[in-house]
């Protein structure tokens, strides 16, 4: 049995039930998440990017040291849209680094590697295919600073544990001195949130039963989408984000040999969305070890991009 599979039928069936968002990104998911990206209430791709725009030759400033070399890690580039800002800027002030997008999809790297030799000829690119702390662990021996790029507020799609652990690893695997420039989705009038994972034209929805799909298609499950709900739900207090699919029925779903059996109006827990204030942002600094240099805002104050050091 694959670790898809595996992971499918540990989820559907623990209490509650719950799928893995890491397994959104098949091709058609990789094709719906571009059309979020471009909905008018999906504002966090166009706020970081205006963002990095806005504020590249600052962030250039605390990235370089003395000008000499530093390699610009990045976890998770995906099509590097937003971090073509930031390279396209550096090779014009003939910044001295190395971009290395690390990726465990080669697939991935390669079409990210084409598109960057089409548009920045120029610049040095070493994509490494590796999981992120394996990969920094190579990098250990190399005298460079090393910047770490990990945008999109990837780090709120982790529970509170899970974001501590990370950034723990994240500081005990890199030098001193080293950076990690991480975005945060902020908290916002929190209709402003729902409508990003909840917009008019149903796209976040279709994203999220994509799974089930694929699911059907992968590991021949029988789901019918057409008796779940796609229900987000935000907490003010807590600033969590959290998408569920809903069974509207009492059912019984057959993936391989097993029978998984839904509750009328039992839900299956799909992802984590987390929201920060800069108080949450401070204690996840100090908790891992970081000191935080800097930070970048957009004018509504709906995303912020920061900077700490080891």
């Amino acid at each position: 049995m694959n670790q898809f599979a595996s992971d499918v039928l540990e989820g559907l069936s623990a209490q509650p039930k719950r799928l893995s968002s890491k397994y959104f990104y098949d091709q058609k998911g990789d094709e719906l998440f571009q059309q979020i990206m471009a909905l008018d209430e999906y504002y966090l791709t166009r706020t970081e990017y205006s963002i990095l725009d806005q504020f590249k030759g600052q962030v250039l400033d605390q990235f370089k040291s003395d000008d000499k070399p530093f390699n610009l890690i990045e976890f998770g580039a995906g099509d590097g849209y937003k971090t073509k800002v930031l390279l396209r800027h550096f090779l014009e002030q003939k910044a001295n680094f190395c971009y290395m997008p690390i990726d465990i999809s080669s697939n991935v790297l390669a079409q990210l590697e084409t598109s960057l030799k089409a548009e920045l000829p120029a610049l040095n690119v070493t994509p490494v295919c590796n999981h992120y702390f394996k990969a920094l662990e190579e990098l250990k021996e190399e005298k460079e600073r090393n910047v770490i790029l990990f945008l999109g507020s990837n780090i709120g799609n982790f529970t509170e544990e899970q974001a501590d652990s990370f950034l723990k690893g994240l500081y005990d695997a890199l030098k001193p001195d080293d950076i990690l420039f991480i975005g945060f989705d902020l908290k916002k009038d929190p209709k402003v949130i729902l409508d990003a994972y909840n917009d008019k034209q149903g796209v976040t929805a279709a994203f999220n039963f994509n799974l089930l799909d694929r699911i059907n298609n992968e590991l021949g499950g029988n789901f019918n989408t057409s008796q779940f709900r796609h229900y987000p739900v935000y907490n003010p207090m807590t600033g969590t984000t959290t998408s569920y699919l809903i069974s509207e029925k009492e059912q019984t779903v057959e993936i391989m040999d097993a029978a998984i059996h839904f509750k009328a109006w039992e839900p299956i827990h799909m992802e984590i969305s987390q929201k920060y204030d800069q108080a949450m942002i401070n204690g996840m600094a100090e908790k891992a070890g970081f000191e935080i240099i800097d930070a970048f805002t957009d004018d509504k104050k709906y995303f912020m991009n920061s900077v700490w050091r080891k």
